[in-house]
């Protein structure tokens, strides 16, 4: 197995692992946003208030687009095993 093939598995899988967490990472920060500013906007400073919305919002996110993200992974192992064969040389 050369290099440039192990270069292009792992640049595969750190492809997939931003594809894959990009939803969930990209509605905590637009929850975790809108709290910081009704924080600001009603002077209240208590640091645990984000926790709670954000670990709500992710697990809404996870019910939505969790068979988005099984198929992408599925996806990218069954690729793997079906080339298998070309890895091992």
């Amino acid at each position: 197995m050369s290099q440039g093939a192990v270069l292009d598995i792992m640049r595969d899988a750190i492809y997939q692992v931003i594809i894959n967490s990009a939803p969930m990472l990209l509605i905590s920060l637009v929850v975790g946003l809108v709290v910081s500013i009704f924080q600001t906007v009603t002077s209240i400073q208590e640091q645990t208030l984000t926790f709670v919305p954000k670990i709500v919002s992710i697990f809404i996110a996870l019910i939505i687009f969790g068979s988005f993200i099984m198929t992408n992974i599925t996806q990218y192992v069954t690729d793997l095993w079906n080339n298998f064969s070309t890895f091992i040389k």
